[in-house]
């Protein structure tokens, strides 16, 4: 079986400095990563989600992996330090699987 990931931005704590906005998203497919919209993706994000996105592309349930109660659907945040130490916040998104 073959998955694709949908990641969509579902809240934004303090100051994102990459920009992102909720309702961003991009998808993840194979080893690529797909802009949708105008939505910039960040090394925060990438960074905060790939020990878990591969698994999850490969057919570990978010379930097993600790990040959803729904076999399809997870969710991760990435953060920034944040105030005092810098101008960015807190992101988290929601990873949909879906069959590609």
């Amino acid at each position: 079986m073959s998955y694709r990931v949908r990641v969509v931005v579902k809240e934004v704590k303090g100051f994102c400095a990459s920009g992102f906005k909720l309702g961003d998203e991009f998808v993840v497919e194979k080893f690529y990563v797909l802009p949708q919209s105008n939505a910039r993706i960040c090394l925060h994000a990438l960074v905060g989600m790939s020990s878990l996105l591969l698994p999850f592309l490969k057919g570990v349930s978010a379930r097993e992996l600790g990040i959803g109660t729904e076999d399809d659907v997870g969710y991760v945040q990435y953060p920034d330090s944040g105030r005092s130490y810098t101008t960015g916040g807190t992101v988290i998104s929601e990873l949909m699987r879906e069959d590609s």
